[in-house]
């Protein structure tokens, strides 16, 4: 495995700029769905022979991110990862609406992860890598959680990339089980989806959920597959029968997947794979 130092990255830097790169998947969260809804609405409208609707164009960048309540700017100085909430006392400078939680929570998850990422792969083009598909998780479980969907914005390229950094020796996955392990993550969803359709009239899941696999078995390799469908399924099953027991189910019953396959892929990257198979007994 190909592991080249990167001058002074340690752990607490990558922890810094999880902070920064947190802030960043805030806003990919937000808008990422509503930018994919502008495109499907003006396809749409192409495909129907109708003139799109004209609405102001939405990007990552752009417009400057405002508050929801009010409408006023969001300043750089009230945009600090973690010190603006608590020196806003978690609520807008202009008029008080409440921010949500959610925010610092993703800003201090990828700061924890990227600096647990390099303190386990180290200060290297690995530790580099796992950072990348940390941050790629957390906005996919979260954009999955809010809307049910997995935009192969992110998924595909996600594919690509656990191919390329076996082919570039980045990580311990050969480049043939990482092939064969998209190969297997994304038909052995597919096979289950068909299964349970023709069984029950219903859709189990989504496509997205096999391109998820898919990029997790290229990151990982084939024999990782067992272990993080185990970890997703029974982390999903626990947290469905919660929901169900209280009032947090969302209408339709419907708790979606990736959440709980980006929990098992990032269990396996900083823990390993084969851990949760001995953590459970097998």
């Amino acid at each position: 495995m190909l592991d080249l130092p990167l001058g002074i990255w340690n752990w607490w830097l990558a922890g810094l700029l999880g902070l920064l790169v947190g802030s960043f998947l805030n806003v990919v969260i937000h808008r990422l769905p509503l930018m994919l809804e502008q495109r499907w609405a003006r396809e749409c409208a192409e495909l129907a022979g109708q003139e799109p609707q004209a609405e102001a164009p939405l990007s990552l960048a752009q417009p400057r991110s405002r508050c929801p309540g009010c409408g006023a700017l969001i300043r750089w100085q009230q945009n600090i990862p973690l010190l603006s909430y608590v020196l806003l006392r978690g609520r807008c400078a202009s008029c008080q609406t409440q921010i949500s939680w959610r925010y610092p929570l993703v800003e201090a998850l990828t700061g924890i992860l990227f600096a647990a990422v390099v303190a386990v792969h180290g200060n290297g083009l690995a530790g580099l890598a796992g950072c990348g598909l940390a941050a790629a998780l957390i906005a996919l479980a979260c954009i999955d959680w809010d809307t049910t969907l997995l935009p192969d914005d992110i998924t595909l390229p996600l594919i690509w990339a656990g191919l390329i950094v076996a082919a570039l020796g980045w990580t311990a996955t050969s480049l043939s089980a990482a092939l064969w392990g998209a190969v297997g993550g994304y038909l052995s969803l597919w096979l289950v989806y068909w299964a349970f359709k023709l069984a029950t009239g219903k859709e189990g899941m989504g496509y997205g959920d096999f391109k998820l696999f898919a990029a997790l078995g290229a990151w990982f390799g084939w024999p990782a597959l067992i272990p993080m469908i185990l970890l997703a399924s029974l982390s999903g099953a626990v947290v469905g029968i919660g929901l169900k027991l209280g009032p947090g189910l969302r209408e339709g019953g419907y708790v979606p997947f990736g959440p709980f396959l980006a929990l098992s892929g990032l269990w396996a990257l900083l823990f390993g794979p084969d851990h949760f198979l001995q953590w459970i007994g097998l």
